[in-house]
C-alpha cells in the first residue's frame, strides 16, 4: 500500500496508469449497474445471450436488416362475458381489422379467450375460444386471476398456426400496424412504471428465491401487451399461474401487489424461465399521461380523462368533459360520444375519434 511520502514520489507515468485503471474499473461498475437494472429499452443479444443495446437509439445489425419474410403473431386476448368487458373487446377487435392488413402489420389470426365457462351472443361476431374460468372462490373476486389459467387452457386446446402470440387486452386500440417487436427468444414487452421488483425485494424473493439471481432479472411489465414465442408462453404460463396462486393466497403479496399482482406474477414466472424481455416504450400509450399517438402503436385506455372546458385535467375529479371506460360497467358507451373541448392532448381526442368510428360501424351496438 502507498503511504503519503511514497505518492509523492510516484513518477507522472505510474500516477497516468493508475488513473486509467481507475477509470476502467469505474466504467465496468456502471456498465453493470446498467445493466443489471435492465429499465432500458433494450434489444438484440451479446455472445452470452444478455441484451445489451436500446431499440429505438441503437439496434444491433442482426436487427437491424430487414426481415426476408414475415413472423405473424396471434393476437389473444382474455375476456368474460361481463358486458363491460364485451363491449370493449368489440372495439378492440374492430380496430384490430383495420389495421391487419395495413403496410407494416405482421398481425396474423385473432383469438379471444373467453373464460366464462359457456358461449356469450359475441360467438359470431368475434372469434372465441371458450375456458374454464378457476374454482369458484378461488379467485377472491380478483376476476384478472383468472387470465394465467384462460392461457394455459387455450395453449393447450387450440391450434395456433403463427410462431408468436401476442398477449392483449379488451381496453387495447390499435392505433397503427403492428410489427412483430420480439427477436426470437427475446419477448418483446411494454415497461410500466409501478412494477418496481427491486423496491418490493422483501415480497418478490418469497416466489424468486436467491438462488435464482438478483432481483434486477425480473423485467418490469406484466403479461400485456407482451409479443412472445408459443413455445415460451407454453412454458412460463403454468407458473405465471401458479405464482398467481400464490400470491394471492398470501395477505401481505396481496395487500401490497393489490390489483397489479397478476402483473407481478407474470414478470416473476418469467424470470424464474430465464426469459428477459425486449422493453419497447413505443409499444403503448395510456392517455391522459401520454400526450401523443406519434410512433405508439397501441393506445391503452385504462386511466379516466377528465378535464374542464378550457381543456386542463381535472385528475382525481370529475370534470366537465370525461371519458372513462368505469362509466359504462352495465352497457356499452353511447355512439358519437362528445369531443373533448380545445387544448386537450392529440392522444385523448384520437381515443375517442376512433371509439366513436368504431362504434359506428359495429352493428347492433347497443346489444353489447
Amino acid at each position: 500500500m502507498f503511504g503519503r511520502k511514497a505518492m509523492g514520489r510516484a513518477s507522472p507515468v505510474l500516477l497516468f496508469l493508475l488513473a486509467l485503471l481507475f477509470s476502467f474499473a469505474t466504467y465496468n461498475i456502471l456498465t453493470m449497474i446498467r445493466h443489471n437494472r435492465a429499465i432500458k429499452n433494450l434489444v438484440g443479444a451479446n455472445t452470452n445471450g444478455v441484451l445489451v443495446s436500446d431499440p429505438i437509439v441503437e439496434m444491433p445489425e442482426n436487427v437491424k436488416k430487414p426481415k426476408h419474410a414475415k413472423s405473424p403473431f396471434h393476437v389473444a386476448l382474455t375476456a368474460t362475458d361481463a358486458p363491460y368487458s364485451k363491449w370493449q373487446c368489440r372495439i378492440m377487435y374492430y380496430w384490430y381489422k383495420q389495421k391487419k392488413d395495413l403496410p407494416g402489420s405482421e398481425m396474423g389470426g385473432f383469438t379471444r379467450i373467453l373464460h366464462s365457462g359457456s358461449p356469450d351472443n359475441l360467438m359470431g361476431e368475434i372469434p372465441t375460444m371458450v375456458v374454464d374460468p378457476l374454482p369458484a372462490g378461488l379467485d377472491k373476486g380478483y376476476v384478472v386471476l383468472n387470465r394465467p389459467w384462460a392461457f394455459v387452457q387455450w395453449l393447450e386446446k387450440a391450434t395456433i398456426e403463427e410462431e408468436y402470440i401476442l398477449m392483449a387486452e379488451p381496453d387495447h386500440i390499435f392505433v397503427r400496424p403492428l410489427p412483430n417487436l420480439a427477436h426470437e427468444r427475446f419477448p418483446a414487452a411494454f415497461p410500466f412504471f409501478y412494477i418496481k421488483p427491486e423496491q418490493n425485494e422483501k415480497i418478490v424473493r418469497k416466489f424468486y428465491p436467491e438462488e435464482h439471481g438478483p432481483v434486477t432479472n425480473i423485467d418490469p411489465i406484466g403479461n400485456s401487451p407482451v409479443i412472445i414465442r408459443k413455445d415460451l408462453l407454453g412454458k412460463i404460463a403454468p407458473t405465471w399461474m401458479n405464482v398467481s396462486l400464490k400470491m394471492k393466497q398470501d395477505p401481505e403479496t396481496d395487500k401490497v401487489f393489490g390489483w397489479v399482482l397478476e402483473m407481478y406474477a407474470y414478470a416473476v414466472a418469467s424470470a424464474l424461465h430465464g426469459v428477459q424481455h425486449i422493453l419497447r416504450k413505443d409499444f403503448m400509450l395510456q392517455p391522459p399521461w401520454d400526450l401523443e399517438t406519434e410512433k405508439k402503436f397501441i393506445i391503452h385506455y385504462t386511466y379516466g380523462c377528465d378535464y374542464n372546458l378550457k381543456g386542463e385535467l381535472t385528475y382525481g375529479k370529475i370534470g366537465e368533459w370525461r371519458f372513462d371506460k368505469r362509466s359504462h360497467l352495465r352497457g356499452p358507451p353511447p355512439r358519437n360520444l362528445s369531443m373533448p373541448p380545445p387544448g386537450v392532448p392529440e392522444s385523448v381526442v384520437t381515443l375517442v375519434k376512433m371509439v366513436n368510428e368504431a362504434t359506428a360501424n359495429i352493428p347492433n351496438w347497443d346489444t353489447s
